[in-house]
């Protein structure tokens, strides 16, 4: 779930969670939770190389039990269990899926919920971990930064593993105080993490200027 929206030059992006990706042994060691335990949601590091966790026809893929799994629930966290879904990672480790919620025991029953509407998928691969805030919760929040007029440009707003709204702007701005004070009153006081990025590029179907 995506959203874009222009300032001026800079375009904001607005993504959802719990996206299917090739997270490989994304946690650096950290174990897959045990049942009824409140182990916080793992925090992987997207710039970090890490090795597909299989291949399919020589190409580097989920597997096929995680990313079945992995799409079964995220068609409950998105529809019925969005109150309580956060995030997720598909393969962590490979052939399971680390599930992030903000409430354990809706959880499970998000975990039953999939696999009632997709037999094949297997319950038993999904790991609960606890989130701060659903998906939901940071993409309002996330919503209320967006445009927002702050003294330094958004570049990217977007959740952060269940216990923030990620934002990145200028150097400056990633320095300021002041600015990451603006957005958690935006956000009604809800985390901000504010880091420098890369001014993204403008849309593809922005007005071009004829060549003098």
């Amino acid at each position: 779930m995506t959203a874009a929206v222009s300032m001026g030059a800079a375009a904001v992006l607005l993504t959802g969670c719990g996206k299917t990706v090739v997270a490989g042994q994304a946690g650096h060691g950290q174990d897959p939770a045990p049942p009824g335990t409140a182990q916080p949601c793992p925090v992987t590091d997207p710039a970090a190389p890490q090795a597909a966790p299989t291949q399919i026809d020589g190409t580097p893929a989920n597997t096929p039990e995680g990313e079945r799994l992995s799409q079964a629930i995220g068609d409950q966290g998105y529809g019925a269990f969005a109150d309580v879904y956060s995030t997720q990672i598909t393969d962590h480790p490979a052939g399971r899926v680390a599930l992030c919620v903000t409430d354990l025991a809706r959880g499970r029953l998000l975990v039953a919920a999939a696999h009632a509407a997709d037999p094949q998928a297997d319950p038993a691969r999904a790991d609960l971990y606890l989130s701060t805030y659903s998906h939901k919760t940071l993409q309002a929040a996330g919503d209320k930064v967006i445009g927002l007029e702050a003294g330094f440009p958004i570049y990217t707003v977007s959740g952060s593993h269940g216990a923030a709204v990620e934002v990145t702007t200028t150097e400056e701005g990633a320095a300021s105080p002041g600015f990451k004070a603006r957005l958690e009153k935006a956000t009604g006081g809800i985390p901000v993490t504010v880091t420098k990025g890369p001014q993204p590029l403008p849309a593809l179907d922005a007005p071009k200027t004829a060549a003098p």
